[in-house]
Order: structure tokens, then sequence, then C-alpha cells
């Protein structure tokens, strides 16, 4: 192991918690936000919601394989610190936008250095023994959870001082990251671990080569497409559907995103190790996936605050996925290939990202429309209990590791 080991945890736990304010800052505001600079409708501001999801998310796809190749050749410190800088422009256009454009390309820049995802979970594995990378992916995905409170609550702290406040204050506190990264993150990639840096692995079809020479790797990146596909219903259409479907106001948008975080932080921190142990990654995957289905239905029909408030117990379920989903993944990886693996995972989720705009948020503009036969809002909760089912069948039918692994995925 490469010491100073003790910064890696804190750093990439920083790193993924700013990422996700990125997203909690602007949820609770978006939707009147992009209604009163464009002077639209809502169903008008849902459809350009979904093309400016779309586009953030073809960057990330693209971006991911890139970034996750560059820190199997030139190390996860160097990668991280650039992808750190170009989040510290996002909010630097964000702090100024005054337009739906500047918006666009503030968060068009979230998807291209996003990708850091993927290098920051590659440290992880770095210096994490195999049995041991579930239950640290779902500390560092409880990050995740934190920036979805820390963001709304934030955000609405410092709203008193100006709309533009919030976003540069995380200007601040992103590059108060980059600055820690650059005096206290060690590099965790050996040098003799590392390799030469080609085009033809950094793209997602030379990602996609790799991944067929592990066993049931393909499947399980698949899963996680799936899996992200589903749960990008929240992040892409929670603050549309709580106005159209429950009349909610920007704070209790901003609240409702906050009892979320809360909820998944707790989940991460004290549920995903102690079900990992038990049933094994697979086992916790599929309980979270079945419990994440039954949420997914109740949302669709639920038209009361309170039945909404209390579904947030599906929410803490399938906090188990996609950590068991990564882990799975990482035992597959050779030393040599974890950035690449989760550069692969990181590209899933991006292309996950691509189709969430056209399957979940498209549909829900049209039944939010005057045009349509009837208003259902929780039409995208619905579609995604039916990815749900999918993405089940699929990891039913995944090979699993030998019996010697130290830690089950079966």
């Amino acid at each position: 192991m490469i010491e100073p080991r003790r910064h890696v945890m804190p750093f990439v736990f920083t790193t993924i918690l700013l990422d996700a304010m990125s997203f909690g800052l602007i949820m609770p505001v978006l939707p009147r936000l992009l209604m009163r600079v464009g002077d639209i409708q809502l169903n008008a501001a849902i459809e350009i919601g979904a093309w400016m999801s779309l586009l953030m998310a073809l960057a990330a796809f693209f971006s991911a394989p890139i970034l996750g190749n560059l820190s199997d050749s030139f190390g996860r410190r160097r990668v991280l610190l650039i992808a750190l800088g170009g989040m510290a422009a996002h909010y630097a256009v964000l702090a100024v936008a005054g337009s739906v454009t500047l918006i666009v390309i503030g968060r068009v820049l979230t998807g291209v250095f996003g990708g850091s995802y993927g290098p920051a979970q590659a440290a992880i594995a770095d210096v994490t023994a195999p049995e041991d990378r579930a239950k640290n992916f779902a500390l560092v995905s409880a990050g995740f959870g934190l920036g979805f409170v820390a963001g709304p609550a934030l955000g609405g702290l410092l709203a008193q001082y100006g709309e533009r406040a919030p976003f540069w204050v995380a200007l601040a506190l992103s590059l108060g990251n980059f600055l820690y990264g650059l005096v206290a993150f060690p590099e965790t990639l050996k040098p003799e671990l590392r390799r030469r840096f080609t085009l033809a692995r950094a793209n997602p079809f030379g990602a996609w080569k790799t991944a067929g020479q592990a066993l049931g790797m393909r499947r399980i990146a698949l899963v996680l497409l799936l899996w992200q596909l589903a749960s990008l219903v929240y992040p892409l259409t929670w603050s549309f559907w709580g106005i159209a479907a429950l009349g909610w106001s920007d704070q209790m948008i901003g609240l409702s995103l906050a009892a979320v975080g809360i909820v998944i932080a707790i989940s991460q921190t004290l549920l995903t190790g102690r079900v990992v142990r038990r049933l094994g990654e697979r086992g916790a995957a599929t309980v979270g996936m079945i419990g994440a289905g039954a949420g997914f239905v109740g949302y669709a029909f639920t038209s009361t605050t309170s039945l909404a408030f209390a579904l947030l117990a599906a929410v803490a379920v399938q906090s188990l996925v996609q950590p068991s989903l990564m882990a799975m993944l990482s035992r597959r990886a050779t030393p040599e290939t974890q950035g690449e693996v989760q550069g692969l995972a990181a590209m899933m989720m991006g292309l996950g990202s691509i189709l969430g705009p056209m399957v979940l948020v498209w549909p829900m503009a049209w039944f939010t429309s005057p045009a349509a036969p009837f208003q259902f809002p929780g039409v995208p909760y619905a579609i995604a209990a039916l990815i749900t089912l999918a993405a089940l069948a699929l990891l039913k039918t995944t090979p699993q590791m030998d019996s010697t692994s130290p830690v089950r995925d079966n």
C-alpha cells in the first residue's frame, strides 16, 4: 500500500460530496429558474431540462473512459486534480449565468469533469483489500448523499444574500478541495502498475472490449447501466414531479432533497457493509433493487406529501445497489486495469444518463402537457420500476465469482 493512505478516503469522499452538491444546489431552483429566464411554462421547462441533461450525459459518456485510462497511465492524483479544476470552472459559469445558454454550458462542464468518479473509485481500489471495497465504496457513496443534503440546505441558507451566493460559495469550497488534494492527496497507483495511454482503450468501445476479458464483467456493466437509468428518475425528475404531482414550493423541494440525502448517507454508512457481509454483493444488490422497485411504484401513484416522505424507506434500501455492483466490477479487474474498469463503470453510468432524459423526462413532459390524453406526472417512476425489473433479471443470469473469493458476490 502507498502511504500516506490516510488522506485517500477523506479526499475522495470530499470530491464526491462536492460533485453531488452541484446537483443539490441547482435542483430546487432549476424548474422555476428555467421558467423565469426563458419565460416558459412548466412542461417546456421540463423539456429544456431533458435536453440539458442529455448534453451533460453525452459529455460524461465520452470523458469517463478517457479520464479512467489517463489515471491508469499518469496516476490518480494528477487526473483528479485536473477534474477538480474543471468543476471549479463549472461553478464559476453557474455563478454568472443569466441565460438558459449559460446554464446549459455550466451543466455540460459538469458532465466533462464529473468523470472524476472513475479515477476516484480506482484510488480507493488501489489502497483497499477486495473484501473491504464494497464497504468503502458505500462510505464514499454516502458523500453523494451528504451532497444532496448540503446542496439544497446551503442554497437555501445563502439565497438571502443573493441568488448567485450559493454558487460562489460552492466555487470557494471546490477550490479549497483542490488545494487540499494538491498538498495532501498521495499518488495511489504504483509506478510498476502503470501502462501506456492509448486511444484504442480510452473510448467507450475499447473499454467494452476489455470488459469481455473477465468473467461476467460485461453483464454486470449492463446491470449497472440499467440501474443507473432507473435510479436517475430522482435527480432528473424529482423537482418537476414535486411541482406537478404535489404542488411543492422551492423550499419544500429543497427540504425533500435534504431528507433524501440524509437517508442515503445513513444507509450507506450503517447498512451496506453489514448487508454485504451477510448476503454477499449479489444478494445485497438484489435486495436493494426489489426495495427500489417498490418505491418507484409508490412514487408513480402517490398524491400526498406524507406518503412521499414515507416512501424514502425504499430509497434507504436501494442504496445497497450501486456499491455492490461497483465492488463486483472491481473484483473482476486486475491491479493494472482498475482505472479502466472504473472508467467503464462511469461510462455505463454516463450512457444511462444519456438515455435518461429520453426514457424518463420526455414522457413526463408529454404527460404534463395540455396535449396529453390524461395527466400522469408519475409516469417516469412507473418506467423506472420496469427497468429495475429488467436489471434484476439480468443480474440473476450473471456468472458468479469463484468460491475462493474472500467475499461472495453470489
